[in-house]
């Protein structure tokens, strides 16, 4: 078997070396191709949307960045002088943050393979993504509760993108192949090479909140804005 193409830290080891000359092009189960700007990914506080500042904002402890990246949100912390710890799943992100800005405790591993104790779990950039199908999110809570301390706190913002299935008479149309519509594969490319597909997940509010009742867990709505995404605080009950 082929080794996966680390396409996003590819990517954003050519940005912080200044050979910059093109961005990553998503290709999606559900619509046209899209790019993701390299810049936007080295993003500052300011330029962050209002979700992700006020997840930021209401850090506290210590704190695991799940899907770090480029390590914008977790830079941000580490600035704040607050105990954060990093994780994702591109080695080249996770080198990237070691290497570039002495980020010690950036760790290349999965979500389900990490172990460990916090007080605050930070999903963002669609938070929800990584749960993949609807038929993990309960493994996903599951083990997102086995990481937290008993007050500890899962901030996760997700998007309901009900609104791109909408026909023009005010009817819905959805791919029967998928327990839910929000259910997305994708693959990325960058400079002529592509990685493999995986699976993502837009998860509505309403069920994230099911969902987490059922794993015992409260969910709060902190912010929902303009465009169907939210910011959701969830809590051991």
């Amino acid at each position: 078997m082929a080794e996966e193409i680390d396409i996003f830290g590819n990517a954003l080891h050519d940005y912080i070396n200044n050979n910059y000359s093109e961005d990553i092009v998503v290709h999606s189960s559900i619509a046209e191709d899209d790019v993701i700007p390299l810049p936007y990914l080295f993003r500052n506080f300011e330029e962050m949307p209002l979700q992700e500042q006020k997840a930021l904002e209401l850090c506290k402890g210590s704190i695991l960045d799940i899907g770090s990246g480029a390590g914008s949100h977790s830079i941000w912390l580490q600035k704040k002088s607050l105990d954060v710890t990093a994780i994702d799943i591109s080695q080249g992100a996770v080198t990237l943050l070691k290497k570039h800005h002495s980020f010690k405790k950036a760790f290349h591993t999965s979500l389900l393979e990490h172990q460990g104790r916090y007080d605050t779990l930070l999903l963002l950039m669609n938070g929800t993504g990584i749960f993949e199908r609807v038929s993990k999110v309960n493994t996903y809570l599951k083990h997102l509760k086995s990481l937290l301390h008993p007050e500890g706190q899962i901030l996760i913002d997700g998007s309901d993108i009900a609104f791109m299935f909408e026909d023009e008479d005010g009817g819905f149309w959805l791919d029967t192949h998928r327990d839910y519509y929000g259910e997305v594969t994708f693959s990325m490319s960058y400079k002529g090479k592509t990685g493999n597909s995986f699976d993502w997940l837009y998860l509505d509010y309403e069920r994230l909140a099911w969902y987490a009742q059922k794993n015992e867990l409260n969910c709060e709505l902190i912010y929902e804005g303009d465009h169907y995404e939210y910011l959701a605080r969830l809590t051991i009950i």
